[in-house]
């Protein structure tokens, strides 16, 4: 059995930083890439970042672009999400996930097959 354990959510103010991780385990787990996700009450679950392992290629969102950085170690099953300048808006459940196969639709939260059980990121005014 596979599971994804995030942890590093928090309460920030405006302006600040956090630093989430994410680890895999299970006897058999590998993944081709891994990614973090977000929702917020009422909302969809948004894709924010993703990585992916044969090449280190990574993608963002465009609300996530020049202040989160996606990193990570495949052979440690960890993932990582720097988050910088934090913003009010920023305020969701944040997961990670990982990908078995190479699906090239990396945003589409359905291409990813396993998930955790998400880390509350709250950011305040």
């Amino acid at each position: 059995q596979v599971q994804l354990v995030e942890s590093g959510g928090g309460l920030v103010q405006a302006g600040g930083s956090l630093r989430l991780s994410c680890t895999a385990s299970g006897r058999t787990f590998s993944s081709y890439a891994m990614g973090w996700f977000r929702q917020a009450p009422g909302k969809e679950r948004d894709f924010v970042a993703h990585i992916r392992w044969t090449d280190s290629r990574t993608y963002y969102a465009d609300s996530a672009k020049d202040r989160f950085t996606i990193s990570g170690d495949n052979a440690k099953n960890t993932v990582y999400l720097q988050m910088n300048s934090l913003r009010p808006e920023d305020t969701a459940l944040y997961f990670c996930a990982a990908q078995r196969g190479g699906s090239v639709y990396y945003w589409r939260a359905l291409d990813y097959d396993y998930w955790g059980q998400g880390t509350q990121v709250t950011v305040s005014s």
